[in-house]
């Protein structure tokens, strides 16, 4: 039985005009995931590759351990301890062997080098022993061996090397100020609105913790590619945004959320920037918090970062501070909350033109005034010094016809 098979028939698709591909296009962009420089955890997303020189990590060894995660870590402070063991271990093991006290397990009339050590694992825990300083008494070396002697000098201080080392390297690890930075916290989002009758771009830090943050100073850093002049194109070139820097406001008294502000004019690289502008833009802010840990001392940073999603345009931040029973109480929970405010939605620079040009009006007329009452002012001058002439004159010829 035959059966009928439908050919395929190929459907070709309407070309869509020139305007509907670009928004197509546009769409699929705006749908990929923002590369960030700095993550908003603070951590930077860049990746050192093809690192030729990598014998600088081994003269910096320590940083190096630091740096490691823990797991190397620990696996590196394990091995290091059981390495050196087993190794002076294999030492007295030998000296043992050489000297013959291995024969002669039991004889009250042989001075061994070690006592009570008849292998190799009594002399790998007399190594122990000897390194960490325990010293339990029933195996101890005897005045008969020079080079014990010397090979227990050589341990103990290759063992207090090892300990200084390796606990240091894990006291530093353990104390890192990362963690501290953990609780200082950025809001989720920048906004942009009008303070003091100027467009300003801020965002608001707080520290979550009791113990404060000494010598506090917050950085920004615009992060965006550029092309100079000469056509050199930079990418990811860092432009230093003003936060306070002249009127000392970027030093901090932290403790409490605080608003910081960037004020918008003609040296800020968001001069030209309106709302439906902003959009459209490729930038990315990176914001800098410094300041040394009250209670170790140790220098801290905490770092987090905006894109151009994430800045909102006529929004201000909700108060979080309110005064409960004689003592200031922050509301965490309103941190990252905002409220829409009426902001122009052109740029900064507009602003600026649109509010000389209504200012010089009002200039001309009182400077109109003010020539227009100058004017009568000299005209009433000129016609008083007239009339004191006339009646100057007038007095002279009554003089004169008096006298004839």
């Amino acid at each position: 039985m035959e059966q009928d098979v439908e050919s395929p028939i190929l459907i070709r698709q309407p070309k869509l005009p020139k305007q509907a591909r670009e928004d197509l296009v546009k769409q699929k962009c705006s749908k990929r995931k923002i590369q960030r420089y700095v993550r908003k955890d603070g951590k930077c997303n860049v990746h050192h590759g093809n690192v030729r020189e990598t014998y600088r990590y081994l003269t910096d060894i320590f940083t190096t351990l630091v740096d490691l995660k823990w797991r190397f870590n620990l696996l590196i402070f394990v091995m290091v301890y059981t390495a050196t063991w087993l190794f002076f271990g294999m030492i007295w093991w030998l000296i043992a062997y050489i000297r013959g006290d291995l024969d002669h397990v039991g004889d009250k009339t042989w001075s061994p080098c070690v006592d009570n050590l008849n292998g190799f694992v009594s002399a790998f825990l007399f190594s122990i022993e000897t390194e960490t300083t325990i010293g339990y008494g029933y195996r101890v070396i005897t005045d008969k061996c020079p080079e014990g002697i010397i090979l227990l000098l050589v341990q103990s201080v290759l063992g207090s090397i090892v300990n200084a080392f390796m606990v240091g390297c894990m006291f530093v690890k353990i104390s890192q100020p990362k963690k501290r930075a953990e609780t200082l916290v950025f809001s989720t989002n920048a906004v942009i609105s009008m303070r003091d009758g100027k467009q300003c771009l801020m965002f608001r830090v707080g520290d979550l913790r009791n113990s404060h943050i000494v010598e506090a100073s917050i950085r920004a850093k615009l992060i965006k590619s550029k092309q100079t002049k000469e056509g050199e194109f930079i990418p990811l070139n860092q432009t230093d945004i003003n936060v306070g820097y002249d009127t000392g406001d970027d030093r901090l008294f932290l403790v409490s959320p605080l608003i910081i502000s960037h004020e918008i004019n003609q040296h800020s690289p968001f001069w030209d920037i309106s709302k439906a502008q902003l959009p459209k833009e490729d930038f990315e802010i990176v914001v800098i918090l410094e300041g040394m840990v009250e209670a170790t001392g140790m220098t801290c940073q905490a770092r987090s970062s905006y894109v151009t999603s994430e800045i909102m345009w006529g929004h201000r931040f909700t108060p979080v501070l309110t005064l409960e029973d004689g003592f200031y109480e922050v509301d965490y929970n309103s941190f990252h909350d905002t409220y829409e405010t009426n902001t122009p939605s052109c740029s900064a620079k507009d602003l600026a033109e649109k509010l000389s040009r209504a200012e010089m009006p009002l200039s001309w007329s009182i400077s109109s005034k003010l020539n227009q009452h100058s004017e009568l002012a000299i005209d009433s001058q000129e016609k008083t010094q007239e009339d004191q002439t006339e009646r100057n004159g007038d007095v002279a010829n009554i003089e004169n016809e008096s006298k004839v």
